[in-house]
């Protein structure tokens, strides 16, 4: 919308001043073409802060997708040096997420009794006593 004000007001000056010409250029005309100057000044403006904006979104991005990578790196290795099962492991990382045992039983379709079960033996071997502590331990390794 910026960009049609501006070729709109260039075109409107630039006509105006044409036909002014022969007669002399008055206050209303300098007025409209420092006027179409600002907006067309202001619409590269508005360009590069976009751009810029963009660019940092992007590298931004990258960064978080370069931090979940790391972060999923050093859980494996934790839950591998563990030697934590594939049902350990995944009952985990629902803990790390912060999930309670009953949401963690139903997204993988098991007893609360099993996850329990499955959390104690997580705790063991992580050398934790509950899910806050192994949440710490992880927390503790970023810091």
């Amino acid at each position: 919308m910026q960009a049609v004000a501006a070729v709109y007001f260039i075109v409107d000056g630039v006509d105006d001043a044409l036909a002014q010409l022969s007669v002399g250029i008055d206050g209303e005309l300098i007025m409209e073409c420092l006027v179409a100057l600002a907006l067309l000044l202001a619409l590269i403006v508005s360009a590069r802060q976009l751009r810029q904006s963009l660019a940092d979104t992007r590298r931004l991005d990258a960064a978080l997708q370069t931090a979940r990578g790391s972060m999923a790196n050093l859980l494996n290795a934790r839950f591998a040096e563990w030697g934590l099962s594939a049902s350990e492991a995944e009952v985990a990382l629902f803990a790390l997420k912060g999930f309670p045992i009953s949401e963690i039983a139903r997204l993988r379709n098991t007893a609360e009794g099993t996850v329990r079960s499955q959390l104690s033996q997580v705790y063991a071997k992580a050398q934790v006593s509950n899910q806050a502590m192994l949440i710490a331990h992880f927390i503790e390794e970023l810091v």
